[in-house]
């Protein structure tokens, strides 16, 4: 844990810049507000939360740790409480849910800046807690913050876009993209605006190599490991699904099913409409699957890796001391163990010492029956039955071979959360467990 000093030099003086900036922002806002867009209403509101900011500035700058703007305890335990595996993905689907529903609300300009303010101020808040500040602060981290944010803007942009989009369509009206297809010259327009852009993040990757120092650490050695060893934040999606498969298939086989996955959807697509033009109701089964294969089997698993994943890979709390110490006892189970010992108390089905191969293979069929079963129906049995149920009208438009591809990568997709839910309540290892090929799922 970080002394008072180095909270009070490092810490207090980068929150009290912080507010500063917000207050800046929130000052232009309410600036722009009242003398272009004639709302003065918000102009004041946004002018009082400028002058709040300026509060928070004055009391991250006061020399007192005391005096430090900080999320009550009781609320940092609480979301330490909350921030285990099972709180965490069921949090963020209904976040994922609440955002899809009342996508009407929360593209509005004001909905949206009120939420990004909102998020900055707990942000700051909860950085004056120095547990939080270690973890948020570190220099392999800090970009993860900034891409957060990115992400949440470019995806704001797209929805409201859709959103206009559908309501236009409502009302017979051409989409935006229609309205603004003027064709422009690739010299100068584009070429000087991508000068620009060049010019902009060259001066700010040097400013950023200034300010923060690389996250360089010491020569790897073989006799001392970093404690928790983490990929790079690409691919902590992927170490996280190492914790519930085997490397074979989260490393390969689902990998693969998405890039194979990307290139057959424009042959399996039937429906020809949102083409060149952003739309949400008019392709709502495409968007859902897409968002939330990308946003919550994946940026949340990236979240979750860099943030709340802390040493010997255990989970932690935002606001949770990341000590070594910390031992969580599993006692992962696989199914085979599960159904024969634990629900018919006898003992796995093992051929005798002298059994030849066949016989030796169809013991090791009867101990992994369950698991084969489950997994039959899950992939064989299940396709049909929705093609007939809730995908009639994909079946119908699809045909028989697109929808068994559409539906098979869209339940192997699923395995993912579906493994991690069973991991987390029934402690459930693998479905089925065929060490003598290193065979696990």
């Amino acid at each position: 844990m970080h002394s008072s000093g180095f909270f009070l030099n490092d810490v207090a003086g980068f929150l009290g810049g912080y507010y500063v900036f917000l207050a800046i922002m929130n000052g232009i806002a309410a600036l722009i507000l009242w003398r272009k867009k004639n709302a003065p209403g918000w102009a004041l509101v946004w002018s009082v939360f400028a002058g709040i900011m300026m509060i928070l500035a004055s009391l991250a700058l006061s020399g007192s740790k005391s005096m430090v703007p900080v999320l009550p305890a009781a609320a940092r335990g609480v979301v330490n409480y909350l921030s285990g595996p099972v709180a965490y993905t069921l949090g963020t689907t209904a976040l994922f849910t609440c955002l899809f529903v009342f996508r009407k609300f929360f593209v509005q300009p004001m909905a949206a800046w009120s939420v990004f303010n909102l998020t900055l101020l707990l942000l700051g808040l909860s950085m004056a807690d120095e547990n939080f500040a270690a973890i948020v602060m570190k220099p392999d981290n800090v970009p993860i913050v900034g891409l957060v944010y990115l992400l949440a803007f470019f995806t704001w942009v797209a929805t409201k876009q859709a959103v206009v989009n559908d309501e236009r369509i409502k009302q017979g009206l051409p989409v935006v993209e229609k309205e603004n297809d003027e064709k422009v010259l690739v010299w100068p327009d584009l070429v000087y605006t991508e000068l620009i852009c060049m010019v902009g993040v060259s001066a700010f990757l040097l400013v950023w190599a200034l300010f923060l120092p690389a996250p360089l650490e010491e020569p790897a050695s073989s006799v001392k490991t970093p404690n928790p060893s983490k990929a790079p934040w690409y691919f902590l999606g992927l170490q996280e699904m190492l914790v519930y498969f085997d490397p074979w298939y989260a490393g390969v086989v689902l990998p693969s099913l998405v890039v194979f996955g990307l290139m057959a959807m424009p042959y399996l697509d039937f429906n020809k409409k949102g083409n060149g033009y952003y739309s949400i109701e008019e392709r709502k089964f495409s968007y859902l699957v897409y968002q939330f294969g990308f946003f919550e089997l994946w940026i949340t698993l990236i979240i979750l890796g860099t943030f709340l994943r802390g040493p010997n890979w255990n989970f932690f709390g935002p606001f949770e001391y990341w000590t070594p110490y910390k031992v969580e006892v599993l006692n992962n189970v696989d199914l085979p163990q599960m159904f024969w010992v634990q629900w018919l108390n006898q003992p796995l089905p093992r051929a005798p010492q002298d059994a030849g191969v066949l016989s030796q293979i169809g013991f090791i069929f009867l101990r992994e029956a369950p698991g084969l079963l489950i997994m039959g129906a899950y992939l064989v049995a299940l396709p049909p039955l929705m093609a007939v149920t809730i995908f009639r009208g994909f079946y119908a438009r699809m045909g028989f071979i697109r929808y068994m591809i559409m539906s098979n990568l869209m339940l192997l997709m699923l395995t993912l959360p579906l493994k991690m839910i069973l991991r987390w309540t029934v402690n459930l290892k693998y479905i089925i467990s065929i060490p003598e090929f290193s065979l696990n799922f």
